[in-house]
């Protein structure tokens, strides 16, 4: 076992049994996720360190839970399925995530690939998933407070871009920022309900799949302190 996996057992132990997560594990895998290191990594991450203290024993439900400033974290299916289509064109070694929210996104990446680079808007919640994965020792992320739309063009170009809230449309920087044969992960649309969206850089421009109606919260310009 590694350092990191020791310390993520470790800070999970005692908050919630391991029958709750292993139920968990196996409601995703019914609902469709197959990748057994996907279902791993979200088996063994103490989901109830990044939501508040009150909704802990919530924490291993299948569901969206709010985390303050009209944000949530996303439900484990939905964490699982961005990963998975992420993953699937092969192993990463550098990807943008775009709304950073309280880190449990960002946990699950940082333990599937080499290297992620996080942006978020609102700068308190950044502050406290910086503490969070500290704690969990994750020091293969690095955050930006900024604007999403932007995206993190000095690092530039990414593998894999994974974006964690709704755009109107498809932000031009992200696909400038996408390595050829890169994947993109993003819910477009205005309404309630959006398409998920997986875009690949191929070699005379990009391919769009549209792949599930979701529910995620509106990508905002401009950051928020």
């Amino acid at each position: 076992m590694s350092a990191l996996e020791d310390e993520i057992q470790r800070r999970g132990i005692g908050m919630t049994s391991q029958r709750t997560r292993e139920r968990l594990i196996e409601r995703l895998y019914e609902e469709g996720l197959s990748s057994p290191r996907v279902l791993e990594v979200i088996r063994r991450t103490p989901r109830h360190l990044f939501v508040d203290e009150a909704l802990a024993h919530r924490a291993y439900e299948d569901t969206a839970l709010p985390i303050g400033h009209n944000q949530t974290i996303s439900q484990p299916y939905m964490v699982g399925r961005m990963t998975e289509l992420l993953l699937a064109g092969g192993p990463l070694d550098k990807v943008l995530e775009i709304g950073t929210g309280c880190g449990y996104q960002t946990a699950v990446l940082a333990q599937v690939v080499e290297r992620v680079f996080s942006v978020e808007r609102i700068q308190v919640l950044q502050d406290r998933a910086k503490e969070r994965l500290a704690e969990l020792k994750m020091r293969n992320v690095v955050f930006r407070w900024g604007d999403g739309w932007e995206g993190w063009a000095a690092l530039a170009p990414y593998n894999g871009i994974m974006v964690t809230a709704a755009a109107r449309d498809v932000p031009q920087a992200l696909l400038e920022q996408l390595a050829p044969g890169g994947r993109l992960v993003i819910p477009v649309g205005a309404g309630e309900v959006q398409d998920l969206l997986l875009i690949i850089r191929e070699e005379n421009g990009f391919s769009r799949h549209v792949l599930d109606s979701v529910r995620f919260v509106p990508l905002l310009n401009g950051p928020l302190a």
